[in-house]
């Protein structure tokens, strides 16, 4: 477990009180779940969590006293005396994005977890970079042996579970989830066992978000080609809206089921289950209920005929204005290629491809997500600045076009 934790976090901790904590420590208490805060000191919605997880934080750990102000931090080897109960292995380390280290000290005293060290900035950008966090507070928690990812959205846990009845909140089949009747928005009701031997969209999507109501409407199009060329698929919505009528009249728009909107339970759960951070959200199943791709979004904008469903995941993508949201989801590899001719954009996707299968098939093996999406760029592309509306890409793009144009090479040609 020590050899994870220190590569993921390095050798010290911080506690709130300036102590620091050896990192191989956390094995020596048999720390068995790692929450992963992110977050910073001038965000209000970041103080507001810190307050509800400390509380959540010391009733786990069996330590009432433990909340804002403390400054309880649990020092080096605590608790290896005794086996420690479940819900005490837990242990949660903050990963700032603060540029101030006053700021950050103020923060981190309220805190009885522990912290990264403000110093380790390049630390905390792959750790930002890793788990592809884009908004602010955010809260996974991984298995602290084999760190893999158990919750993506430990914003919920602590909302829906808050004595941690549920510990460690692991992972849950989606027929286990999903249990449960399901609506039509003609009043008939359905149960979930209807969706064995389909494909199943699971659609995260609220009335009151423009993008959600401009992708349904493209959605509606889609489900429609996909049942009339006699696939076995059917859509979930899970709705966020904030009433119920507003529910009623956004489904009455939709020809799929729905989760009913008065159980929010079920609902959360879902959210949970597949670590939802923003909508409009579309998860594309297999008949056996494993993840295909969580990008349905952008793969029904880009395939209105639905030539490619269900849309398993390629390892090279052209860049388009439908896919370009990617590129704030975490790294990427984009290659410019200074021609509107397909040809060579064809010659670039293969260039790059072996590189991206092979990355992608690492860590597919073990479970995890690859660190890096990559792209192919063509010229048409790089002019377009609703597509690129990003500083480091548009110079890159910019960098592109300047260079001198060179026959695109393979691997082996390119060194001999």
């Amino acid at each position: 477990m020590s050899s994870f934790l220190e590569e993921l976090l390095g050798e010290k901790l911080v506690t709130g009180g300036g102590e620091e904590v050896d990192v191989h420590s956390l094995g020596a208490r048999g720390i068995s779940l790692l929450g992963l805060y992110f977050g910073c000191s001038l965000s209000a919605p970041c103080a507001q969590l810190s307050a509800s997880l400390a509380a959540f934080y010391g009733r786990l750990r069996g330590d009432t006293a433990a909340g804002p102000g403390t400054g309880a931090g649990p020092g080096p080897g605590a608790g290896a005396a005794a086996e420690p109960e479940p819900r005490r292995r837990l242990e949660i380390v903050f990963v700032s994005s603060d540029q101030d280290q006053r700021q950050w000290q103020d923060f981190v005293r309220d805190m009885p977890w522990l912290a990264l060290p403000y110093k380790e900035k390049h630390r905390k950008l792959k750790l930002w970079n890793k788990y592809r966090i884009s908004n602010i507070p955010s809260l996974i928690f991984l298995d602290a042996t084999t760190g893999k990812v158990v919750c993506r959205n430990g914003l919920l846990v602590i909302r829906d579970d808050p004595e941690g009845l549920e510990f460690p909140w692991g992972p849950k089949p989606f027929r286990e989830v999903i249990a449960g009747p399901l609506l039509r928005n003609n009043g008939q009701s359905l149960e979930s066992s209807s969706l064995e031997g389909s494909h199943v969209g699971v659609y995260f999507s609220a009335h009151w978000c423009p993008p959600c109501r401009s992708l349904t409407r493209v959605l509606v199009e889609s489900y429609r080609k996909i049942k009339e060329a006699g696939q076995k698929f059917e859509i979930i919505f899970v709705s966020a809206d904030r009433s119920e009528d507003s529910f009623k009249q956004y489904f009455s728009e939709m020809p799929w089921l729905a989760v009913p909107y008065t159980d929010e339970a079920r609902r959360s759960r879902l959210n949970r289950l597949y670590g939802i951070q923003g909508i409009p959200t579309l998860i594309v199943l297999d008949p056996q209920g494993e993840v295909i791709t969580r990008q349905g979004r952008v793969e029904v904008l880009n395939d209105e005929d639905c030539r490619g469903f269900p849309w398993h995941p390629k390892p090279v993508l052209e860049l388009s204005d439908s896919n370009a949201v990617q590129l704030n989801e975490g790294p990427c590899l984009v290659l410019f290629v200074d021609s509107e001719d397909d040809g060579e954009s064809e010659a670039a996707k293969q260039l790059i491809q072996p590189i991206a299968e092979k990355i992608i098939a690492k860590y597919k093996a073990k479970e995890e997500e690859a660190p890096l999406l990559f792209f192919v760029a063509g010229e048409g592309t790089q002019r377009r600045p609703d597509t690129l509306n990003h500083p480091f890409i548009t110079s890159i793009a910019t960098a592109a076009r300047r260079a001198p144009r060179r026959q695109l090479k393979s691997p082996c040609s390119a060194v001999g």
